[in-house]
């Protein structure tokens, strides 16, 4: 953990000494005001939206606890959700009124011990005492508009989830993103405001999207002109094809300060990554996240993309969880995106009637003393670094990265292949099928010894055995053949070796179509950076 986490605070303190705000866009990019540096997002989803209506956890370790921990586990931003209806219908509340009419004994006890400071607050105030800490931290605020009436997200019949529902009055709304941009325009470390976390339902619709989308970014602006604003698409966060047609027209009036956010996990394909093919059902995810979303990062007037929510459960017993991540980190760390993992806590004061239940997505324990899963947030290593910048048009660095663990191919001085934690990264380049798989400045590449050996390095790189091609309908194998034409490919699994080998590839033969074995070791992916501080 020591060796991991220490260079990403490092590097964060000093980004954050340097940066200056507000924020604003540049092509696909957020960028620093003052000189047009890059900022990239990288944050932890922290909920205070539900009936509590104070965010979570504050009943278990101090609020000063709870946010140093956030930084020191290398995230330089907070998605802070908020309840419309929390600033509109029940601003005079205190916490303690609050949590009485919800009769969480157990957890007015543990805010008495924490964080008595707070139960004489509105809620309003506590919610702002929370954002002047985290920004003391020097982390950036995202205040998320998760729902009207406070509760738990999301479905498609809760009442919250499409303009004119049973709890999303439209004018109310509207009056909530008015209240809350001009309550916080002058705390400089709320950089962005959301319109609405997952609009979804029976009653979404393209013409209302577009009006009342237009209402709100207008509305957040003239409440709070410094704040990024996020643009929310439909069916929960994972469809913007409508513009395509007809773009939202906002340019002139929010002039670099359009930031669209989208949402990804595996439950959005249901079962299906169980019962499919792993390299077949990556395939079509990614397609599909480029043909409705991401296209408005790589179109013509390119604009930023915030994966505001992606996550698996922590405990590593949710099988689908665990295949799509490794698909979903590889597309992260191509594309560089700004992202929020869901999420922080380890508990709910109460959630679905249930007081204090453990959130298997959240980071932290059940205590909030420490990282539920270490190894999750060890994967998260090159997620942390920016990889791509505005200033370098061209990328100049290529490196191989295995996403099924989050880690990245590096040689030793004797020429052993090896993955290793994606601090320092060692340049490989790839010019296509039949070409080998150089050591960036060296005339050493990589070639094969045997099926179940490790590779090496030599400088023999146009025999047989040194020229690597992409196995088809795979994105990330790519393949040798041995001495007897079997195909064999690059290979990491923690569990067996330390080193890279070459092995007999996996669901590539006549059945790849049918086959449901698990690929996912011999994924590697060559990701470019122009950035010349990696």
């Amino acid at each position: 953990m020591k060796t991991f986490i220490f260079p990403i605070v490092l590097l964060f303190s000093l980004a954050k000494n340097s940066l200056s705000l507000p924020l604003s866009t540049e092509s696909r990019w957020v960028v620093d005001d003052l000189n047009g540096e890059r900022v990239k997002f990288k944050c932890v989803n922290w909920p205070a939206h539900l009936k509590p209506m104070l965010a979570e956890g504050l009943d278990k370790k101090p609020l000063s606890y709870i946010v140093n921990q956030v930084a020191f586990f290398g995230f330089n931003c907070v998605r802070l959700t908020w309840a419309t209806n929390m600033f509109t219908r029940y601003s005079e509340k205190t916490v303690v009124q609050t949590f009485r009419d919800l009769s969480l004994t157990n957890a007015i006890k543990g805010l008495e011990m924490n964080n008595p400071q707070l139960l004489d607050l509105t809620v309003i105030d506590a919610f702002s005492v929370v954002i002047d800490v985290i920004q003391s931290y020097g982390v950036m605020v995202v205040l998320d508009n998760h729902v009207s009436e406070p509760m738990w997200c999301c479905s498609n019949t809760d009442g919250n989830g499409f303009f004119g529902d049973k709890y999303f009055d439209p004018d109310e709304w509207l009056r909530g993103l008015s209240i809350v941009g001009k309550r916080y325009r002058n705390t400089p470390m709320v950089v962005a405001m959301s319109l609405r976390n997952e609009l979804r339902g029976p009653r979404q619709n393209v013409n209302d999207w577009y009006h009342w989308v237009r209402r709100g970014a207008n509305t957040i602006h003239e409440a709070n002109p410094n704040v990024l604003v996020l643009i929310s698409g439909l069916n929960y966060d994972l469809d913007f094809s409508a513009l395509k047609s007809e773009p939202l027209g906002l340019d002139h009036e929010l002039s670099n300060k359009i930031v669209y956010e989208t949402h990804r996990y595996s439950f959005t394909e249901g079962q299906r990554w169980l019962r499919r093919p792993l390299n077949e059902m990556c395939n079509n995810v990614i397609h599909d996240i480029n043909n409705r979303v991401a296209f408005l990062a790589t179109g013509s007037h390119p604009a930023p993309l915030f994966v505001t929510e992606f996550g698996v459960n922590l405990m590593g017993k949710r099988e689908s969880d665990n295949v799509f991540l490794p698909c979903y980190m590889a597309y992260l760390a191509e594309m560089d995106l700004d992202w929020a993992v869901w999420a922080l806590q380890g508990s709910y004061y109460l959630r679905q009637g249930v007081q204090n239940m453990d959130e298997q997505y959240g980071m932290l324990d059940n205590d909030w003393t420490g990282l539920r899963n270490p190894g999750f947030n060890e994967k998260l290593i090159l997620l942390h670094q920016t990889l791509q910048v505005p200033k370098w048009r061209s990328s100049n660095y290529t490196f191989l990265f295995h996403p099924m663990t989050g880690r990245c191919i590096r040689s030793d001085y004797r020429n052993q292949i090896f993955a290793d934690e994606c601090h320092w990264l060692n340049g490989w380049s790839h010019g296509g099928d039949g070409t080998p798989v150089q050591l960036a400045s060296t005339s050493l590449c990589i070639t094969v010894a045997g099926d179940g050996l490790p590779v090496k390095l030599t400088t023999d790189c146009y025999a047989k055995q040194s020229t690597w091609n992409s196995v088809p309908r795979s994105r990330f194998q790519i393949a040798n053949k041995d001495e007897n034409g079997v195909d064999l490919c690059l290979d990491f699994d923690p569990n067996h070796s330390s080193s890279i080998l070459s092995k007999k590839c996996i669901c590539v033969e006549d059945n790849a179509s049918t086959c449901l074995k698990n690929p996912q070791s011999q994924w590697f992916q060559f990701v470019s950076t122009n950035s010349r501080f990696i």
